[in-house]
């Protein structure tokens, strides 16, 4: 069983959950309305980059959580498109057991309409490869 749980504040993330859902045919979960399923073989997490770091909101998840033998998929949306979220992220379930598979990061519109047309048609293209490709292995 595939599980997409996500937490966006500008409606970026979300959108590149909803798109990895999609291609997993399941259905994308705010993290405020989520809990790990015990029958979860694969589980993806997602945050915005907030001042570098993930949404406290997800961190919360993560420390309350058991990921213990789940395969995990990251991925994130920011300003710069680095994915610098994804590191405490990957840290914080890492320490508790859960089996990182890969990563995805893309830009997503900033307040200044930076980036205003992220993330774009082709980022979430490439969104669902990633989830495609992880399921896979």
């Amino acid at each position: 069983m595939y599980q997409v749980v996500y937490f966006s504040r500008s409606g970026n993330t979300e959108k590149v959950a909803d798109a990895i859902a999609e291609e997993l045919d399941t259905k994308a979960e705010h993290v405020s309305n989520a809990t790990v399923e015990s029958k979860t073989t694969y589980l993806f997490l997602g945050s915005g980059c907030y001042g570098g770091k993930p949404s406290p909101v997800m961190m919360k998840f993560i420390e309350s959580n058991d990921f213990s033998d789940k395969k995990i998929g990251l991925f994130g949306t920011s300003g710069s498109g680095k994915g610098t979220e994804l590191e405490d992220m990957k840290t914080a379930l890492e320490a508790e057991g859960a089996k990182i598979q890969g990563t995805y990061s893309c830009k997503g519109k900033t307040f200044f309409l930076i980036n205003r047309n992220h993330p774009t048609i082709d980022d979430l293209k490439q969104a669902k490869e990633f989830a495609r490709d992880l399921v896979k292995k």
